[in-house]
């Protein structure tokens, strides 16, 4: 099974965005049994929060339903738990990597770096832009997932 845990900066939009999106895919593909997916937050800003109103209704509007999940942090412990902590951004990458230290295990990558044109994810919390993020959001998800299913070496 490989772990998978998706990482923003609250945990109230595009991980847990990444989270549902990829929780459907896998379904759709009669891979859930391959996998296991969480999201967390760099911040502790918005711990214990719904996901936020747009991006639960952009999640809404293809058919998922992200009820239930609340913000948490990540911790040290994610790291050993996780095969795969996958940030939305630079900035994210830089906060984690103030929580875990190091990344010895090479376990630790922007989700667009599986795609062919690796870069940020912008956060629509000030974008506004739910629509982008799903588009960047599904590109990076469906790279991820075939990197995931075949060799399992690191990207680029």
């Amino acid at each position: 099974m490989i772990r998978v845990l998706f990482i923003c900066h609250g945990n109230i939009c595009r991980s847990p965005m990444a989270e549902f999106l990829f929780r459907d895919m896998l379904i759709k593909k009669s891979l859930t049994d391959e996998f296991y997916i969480a999201s967390a937050a760099t911040s502790r800003e918005e711990i214990g929060n719904s996901v936020y109103p747009p991006a639960k209704e952009k999640l809404f509007s293809l058919g998922i339903d992200c009820f239930g999940k609340t913000a948490r942090q990540v911790t040290k412990q994610d790291y050993e738990d996780f095969d795969y902590l996958l940030v939305m951004e630079e900035y994210n990458m830089e906060n984690l990597m103030r929580i875990l230290g190091d990344d010895s295990q090479n376990k630790v990558y922007r989700l667009l770096d599986f795609s062919s044109h690796p870069r940020d994810i912008a956060d629509p919390w000030y974008t506004g832009n739910f629509d982008n993020t799903h588009t960047d959001i599904m590109e990076g998800l469906e790279s991820f997932l075939a990197f995931a299913l075949s060799d399992n070496s690191h990207p680029q």
